[in-house]
């Protein structure tokens, strides 16, 4: 494992695999523990909240890798109902994203710039990690389409999102962006001039597109 105080995925290592039970715990404790700052007389309230969440929400487990991506959704749930009625929806949404966002922000960044920097080819590394997540991570709760696959071009597509579906069954689609900008924690890492491809994502789900296209692309040069 790596050694790097940072990298608390093990991105760094070129070997990387996900472990949803490890990842999951990691962004939650972050997330209830940022919010403890500000709000921690309703933190526990949030916790029993969120446990009667997954409960009634069993039914949308579909896979192993589904059951870690309900848990972590609904966590979001769990806090926006409490905080709501104090905040306000804005404030909420916003509370909400920067308490889910930042806490492993820098360790996703850092983590991912040592992976690419170290790699042979930066290109080849992160798409398999992408592969490797869509897999292990994501699993039969998204519908990933590929219509580019090649050395030079790595676009998938992703034509259902879980994390939309439980926030939608759950009264919470307003939500959804916050899960899209977490993407933006590794997405930073990537410099085309020093790594030699190039990240876009025009839109997502959560932005009121039809689909997220995901798409790594080699530099011309």
């Amino acid at each position: 494992m790596s050694t790097d105080q940072y990298d608390q995925f093990g991105l760094s290592d070129g070997d990387y695999v996900p472990d949803p039970d490890r990842d999951t715990a990691l962004l939650l404790d972050g997330f209830y523990d940022h919010l403890a700052r500000e709000h921690g007389d309703l933190v526990a309230a949030m916790r029993a909240r969120h446990e009667e969440l997954e409960a009634a929400n069993r039914h949308l487990i579909v896979d192993e890798p589904a059951r870690h991506n309900l848990r972590m959704t609904l966590a979001l749930v769990a806090a926006y109902e409490l905080l709501l009625p104090r905040l306000g929806r804005p404030a909420t949404i916003e509370a909400v994203r920067v308490a889910f966002v930042e806490p492993l922000g820098e360790a996703t960044r850092q983590g991912t710039l040592a992976m690419l920097d170290a790699a042979p080819d930066p290109f080849l590394a992160l798409v398999a990690v992408s592969k490797s997540r869509e897999e292990h991570a994501f699993g039969k709760g998204f519908v990933f389409e590929r219509p580019v696959d090649d050395e030079r071009r790595y676009h998938v597509d992703v034509r259902r999102c879980f994390y939309h579906d439980v926030l939608a069954a759950n009264g919470a689609p307003e939500l959804t962006p916050v899960m899209c900008a977490f993407d933006a924690n590794w997405i930073e890492a990537i410099e085309p001039d020093r790594h030699g491809f190039a990240f876009e994502r025009r839109t997502t789900i959560g932005l009121g597109g039809s689909y997220c296209p995901f798409h790594f692309t080699r530099n011309q040069d």
